[in-house]
């Protein structure tokens, strides 16, 4: 008795459903490093070739569950440097097929082979003209023999236990789609930066796009070098950002004071001197500063990444002149 047999008919208790569970897992796994066993090398190099000559779009058909993983296929080749699209079959047979040209490729999934509303396509797409690249569990099927490539997605058997449910034949499905996607990545030289062009609104896209000149904040509250105590109070409070920059005439950034500054030096001058102190004398010389056009990820780096971390960061042009200011809070709070 086979391993998806045995766990067929083993009546699933808690001490057997984590083992169950587990076997289920394993026969997935296994499903696919015989699926990748089995693949025709050439028919792979195939593939990939027409997949990046296309000078159009990757149209992903697929029903029922097939379709399912057809459009997670599609939405990983967009996102990966491919534009593609799913297509349901029934809907190109009623109109959608304007959508395919002589131009684009088509991907078909189908497990058996003998999707009615696939094989009713084939003419169509043959007609356009547009090469059709199976992803398929049988190679004697009209769609394996219509197509102009195959992979070949066989199982020995789905890991539902009455071998009934798409579960094996999908999870294959799904992998060789996500493989044409990685190995067209790939080979398209996809970087870093043109993923998270695709991906603004997440994490690593927001690390790669997002800049500093996104999240500064302008007016720059700024006092001269020999602005007495209470004219940087004002300046911060006014401000309100916790800190003030130091700036002769033109601008140029001397110094930063930040509220713990201003903190410490209460601690340390006498009550009675404090109308003395100017801020040139309690300001951070020469601070760590950043540019506008540099990533927040970098500066939410630079604030965090040293020994002793700091909040704000002043932001200056290429002639040293301050033109901004960007908080420690303002890049976390981004989602950074």
């Amino acid at each position: 008795m086979d391993t998806l047999s045995t766990i067929a008919s083993v009546k699933t208790t808690p001490d057997t459903a984590a083992k169950q569970f587990v076997a289920l897992l394993e026969a997935e796994a296994c499903a696919i490093a015989q699926a990748a066993s089995a693949l025709v090398p050439e028919q792979i190099e195939n593939a990939i070739a027409l997949l990046y000559r296309c000078k159009g779009k990757v149209i992903v058909l697929g029903m029922g569950k097939s379709g399912i993983v057809g459009r997670k296929i599609a939405a990983t080749l967009t996102s990966t440097g491919t534009v593609a699209v799913y297509l349901h079959p029934s809907d190109a047979l009623h109109g959608d097929l304007g959508l395919v040209g002589p131009e684009d490729v088509a991907i078909a999934l189908s497990n058996s082979g003998y999707t009615e509303e696939i094989i009713g396509l084939l003419p169509y797409l043959e007609h356009r003209k547009t090469p059709i690249i199976a992803i398929v569990g049988n190679e004697a099927s009209p769609l394996a023999q219509k197509a102009s490539v195959v992979l070949k997605a066989t199982v020995d058997k789905e890991v539902c236990p009455l071998n009934l449910a798409p579960t094996a034949s999908t999870t294959v499905a799904m992998a060789i789609g996500d493989a044409i996607a990685m190995t067209l990545m790939q080979q398209k030289g996809l970087t870093p930066e043109d993923f998270a062009f695709n991906h603004p609104s997440g994490r690593l896209g927001k690390r790669l796009t997002l800049k500093v000149s996104d999240l500064m904040h302008t007016p720059t509250p700024t006092v001269q070098a020999n602005a007495p105590l209470i004219a940087v109070i004002t300046a911060i409070s006014q401000g309100g950002l916790g800190a003030v920059g130091v700036v002769n005439c033109d601008r140029t950034l001397l110094g930063i004071i930040t509220d713990g500054d201003l903190r410490r030096t209460f601690e340390k001058t006498d009550q009675a001197n404090w109308s003395k102190v100017l801020s040139q004398e309690i300001m951070t010389p020469n601070p760590v500063t950043v540019t506008a056009d540099s990533l927040a990820y970098d500066a939410l780096r630079t604030m965090e990444d040293r020994p002793s971390q700091i909040s704000v960061l002043p932001v200056i042009d290429e002639k040293r002149l301050c033109i901004g200011i960007v908080r420690l809070h303002d890049v976390v709070s981004s989602g950074l």
